[in-house]
């Protein structure tokens, strides 16, 4: 019970974003890839769905670096996905 209640807060917080893009790309990484991350890598996930928007976005588009590799790999993986 608890890990869905988990996971259905880590839904929340990926799909009610401030920006539209970024609802967009969380929500969708989490329904379509979140399922095949390493249990590591679906850590640094959901540290990086904590943050907030100002500070995710320039990570995302590449104009800042992650400093953990871990979180450096999803967010490689983020830069991946496809926003219809």
């Amino acid at each position: 019970m608890e890990a869905s209640a988990e996971m259905n807060r880590l839904r929340w917080r990926c799909t009610h974003r401030a920006l539209l893009e970024m609802d967009l790309l969380l929500g969708g990484f989490l329904e379509k890839h979140f399922s095949s991350l390493t249990p590591e890598q679906a850590a640094a996930f959901v540290i990086l769905a904590e943050m907030e928007d100002l500070e995710l976005w320039p990570l995302i588009t590449g104009k800042r670096e992650c400093a953990d590799s871990l979180q450096a790999e999803v967010v490689a993986m983020l830069r991946n996905v496809r926003i219809k």
